[in-house]
Protein backbone atom coordinates (compact mmCIF):
# COMPACT_ATOMS: atom_id res chain seq x y z
CA UNK A 1 0.00 0.00 0.00
CA UNK A 2 1.31 3.62 -0.88
CA UNK A 3 2.07 6.35 1.37
CA UNK A 4 -0.06 9.28 1.44
CA UNK A 5 1.67 12.25 1.18
CA UNK A 6 0.68 15.80 1.97
CA UNK A 7 1.51 19.60 3.01
CA UNK A 8 -0.17 22.84 4.05
CA UNK A 9 -0.58 25.95 2.67
CA UNK A 10 -1.55 28.56 5.21
CA UNK A 11 -0.91 32.20 5.48
CA UNK A 12 1.09 32.95 8.80
CA UNK A 13 3.29 36.39 9.55
CA UNK A 14 6.02 36.23 12.23
CA UNK A 15 4.92 38.89 14.36
CA UNK A 16 8.24 38.96 16.18
CA UNK A 17 9.90 40.20 12.89
CA UNK A 18 6.77 42.79 12.50
CA UNK A 19 7.99 44.47 15.86
CA UNK A 20 11.62 44.43 14.88
CA UNK A 21 10.35 46.50 11.93
CA UNK A 22 8.47 48.91 13.90
CA UNK A 23 11.16 48.94 16.45
CA UNK A 24 14.02 49.54 13.53
CA UNK A 25 11.07 52.25 11.93
CA UNK A 26 10.80 54.26 15.00
CA UNK A 27 14.80 54.48 15.19
CA UNK A 28 14.75 55.89 11.97
CA UNK A 29 12.01 58.38 12.65
CA UNK A 30 14.16 59.60 15.89
CA UNK A 31 17.39 60.18 13.72
CA UNK A 32 15.69 61.97 10.88
CA UNK A 33 15.96 65.48 10.47
CA UNK A 34 12.44 65.79 8.73
CA UNK A 35 10.70 64.45 11.21
CA UNK A 36 12.60 66.78 14.52
CA UNK A 37 9.52 67.43 17.11
CA UNK A 38 6.94 65.28 15.40
CA UNK A 39 4.78 63.13 16.91
CA UNK A 40 5.21 60.33 14.47
CA UNK A 41 5.17 56.95 15.87
CA UNK A 42 4.24 53.74 15.06
CA UNK A 43 2.88 50.83 17.49
CA UNK A 44 1.69 47.60 17.11
CA UNK A 45 -1.37 46.71 19.67
CA UNK A 46 -2.10 42.80 19.03
CA UNK A 47 -2.53 42.30 15.23
CA UNK A 48 -3.01 45.64 13.97
CA UNK A 49 -0.61 48.61 13.57
CA UNK A 50 -1.25 52.27 14.63
CA UNK A 51 0.33 54.81 13.04
CA UNK A 52 0.01 58.66 14.11
CA UNK A 53 1.79 61.28 12.45
CA UNK A 54 1.49 65.32 12.31
CA UNK A 55 -0.73 65.63 8.63
CA UNK A 56 -1.82 63.34 5.68
CA UNK A 57 1.81 63.60 4.19
CA UNK A 58 4.29 62.43 7.39
CA UNK A 59 1.99 59.66 7.31
CA UNK A 60 3.10 58.46 4.19
CA UNK A 61 6.41 58.79 5.10
CA UNK A 62 6.22 56.60 7.89
CA UNK A 63 4.28 54.26 6.38
CA UNK A 64 6.94 54.02 3.20
CA UNK A 65 9.46 53.72 6.07
CA UNK A 66 7.93 50.90 7.75
CA UNK A 67 6.95 48.98 4.75
CA UNK A 68 10.72 49.32 3.81
CA UNK A 69 11.65 47.27 6.91
CA UNK A 70 8.89 45.03 6.55
CA UNK A 71 10.43 43.73 3.17
CA UNK A 72 13.64 43.83 4.30
CA UNK A 73 12.75 41.72 7.34
CA UNK A 74 11.10 39.51 5.02
CA UNK A 75 7.44 40.14 5.97
CA UNK A 76 4.50 40.45 3.00
CA UNK A 77 3.05 43.54 2.60
CA UNK A 78 -0.01 41.35 1.52
CA UNK A 79 -0.13 40.07 5.28
CA UNK A 80 -1.31 44.30 5.87
CA UNK A 81 -4.44 45.66 5.04
CA UNK A 82 -4.77 49.38 5.51
CA UNK A 83 -7.44 51.13 7.31
CA UNK A 84 -9.07 54.75 6.83
CA UNK A 85 -6.87 57.71 7.72
CA UNK A 86 -8.46 59.21 10.53
CA UNK A 87 -8.13 62.63 12.76
CA UNK A 88 -6.44 62.01 15.77
CA UNK A 89 -5.63 64.52 19.13
CA UNK A 90 -4.07 67.60 18.88
CA UNK A 91 -4.52 67.87 14.96
CA UNK A 92 -2.77 64.66 13.82
CA UNK A 93 -3.81 62.16 11.83
CA UNK A 94 -3.90 58.20 12.61
CA UNK A 95 -4.27 54.77 10.25
CA UNK A 96 -4.48 51.26 11.14
CA UNK A 97 -2.86 48.50 9.48
CA UNK A 98 -4.60 45.28 10.43
CA UNK A 99 -2.26 42.18 10.14
CA UNK A 100 -4.08 39.35 8.40
CA UNK A 101 -3.65 35.98 10.23
CA UNK A 102 -4.74 32.74 8.33
CA UNK A 103 -6.32 31.73 5.19
CA UNK A 104 -10.08 33.20 5.26
CA UNK A 105 -13.27 31.09 3.69
CA UNK A 106 -13.31 32.67 0.34
CA UNK A 107 -9.15 32.33 -0.38
CA UNK A 108 -9.03 28.88 0.67
CA UNK A 109 -12.30 27.97 -1.60
CA UNK A 110 -10.20 29.90 -4.53
CA UNK A 111 -7.17 27.38 -3.64
CA UNK A 112 -9.04 24.80 -3.75
CA UNK A 113 -10.74 25.36 -7.42
CA UNK A 114 -6.73 25.83 -8.23
CA UNK A 115 -6.16 22.36 -6.87
CA UNK A 116 -9.08 20.55 -8.46
CA UNK A 117 -8.54 22.24 -11.85
CA UNK A 118 -5.33 21.19 -12.41
CA UNK A 119 -6.53 17.60 -12.64
CA UNK A 120 -3.28 16.37 -10.76
CA UNK A 121 -4.07 13.02 -8.54
CA UNK A 122 -4.42 15.00 -5.07
CA UNK A 123 -7.15 16.00 -2.82
CA UNK A 124 -7.50 19.88 -1.53
CA UNK A 125 -9.42 20.24 2.34
CA UNK A 126 -10.06 23.29 4.14
CA UNK A 127 -8.85 23.05 7.40
CA UNK A 128 -10.01 26.02 9.42
CA UNK A 129 -7.49 29.00 8.32
CA UNK A 130 -5.43 26.35 5.86
CA UNK A 131 -5.78 24.36 3.33
CA UNK A 132 -4.15 20.58 3.26
CA UNK A 133 -3.31 19.20 0.21
CA UNK A 134 -2.86 15.31 0.25
CA UNK A 135 -1.13 12.60 -2.67
CA UNK A 136 0.34 9.41 -3.64
CA UNK A 137 2.87 11.41 -5.82
CA UNK A 138 5.55 13.91 -4.18
CA UNK A 139 6.16 14.89 -7.19
CA UNK A 140 2.35 16.12 -8.16
CA UNK A 141 2.26 18.05 -4.79
CA UNK A 142 5.45 19.65 -5.97
CA UNK A 143 3.84 20.59 -8.99
CA UNK A 144 0.19 21.85 -7.02
CA UNK A 145 2.75 24.43 -4.71
CA UNK A 146 4.25 25.61 -8.11
CA UNK A 147 0.65 25.93 -9.72
CA UNK A 148 -0.42 28.13 -6.30
CA UNK A 149 2.70 30.49 -6.04
CA UNK A 150 2.29 30.85 -9.86
CA UNK A 151 -1.46 31.68 -8.99
CA UNK A 152 -2.29 35.92 -8.19
CA UNK A 153 -3.49 35.82 -4.62
CA UNK A 154 -4.54 38.13 -2.60
CA UNK A 155 -2.77 36.95 0.74
CA UNK A 156 1.14 35.47 1.05
CA UNK A 157 1.15 31.85 1.40
CA UNK A 158 3.36 29.45 2.71
CA UNK A 159 4.29 25.52 2.67
CA UNK A 160 4.23 23.54 5.92
CA UNK A 161 4.21 19.86 7.07
CA UNK A 162 5.41 18.47 3.84
CA UNK A 163 5.23 14.74 4.52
Amino acid sequence: MAKENSFDIVSRVDLQEVDNAVHQTMKELETRFDFKGSVSRVERQGEELVILSDDEYKLRSVIDILQGKLIKRGVSLKALQSGKIEPAAGGAVRQRVSIRQGIDAENAKRIVKIVKDSKLKVQAAVQGDQVRVSGKSRDDLQKVIQLVKAADLPLDVQFTNFR
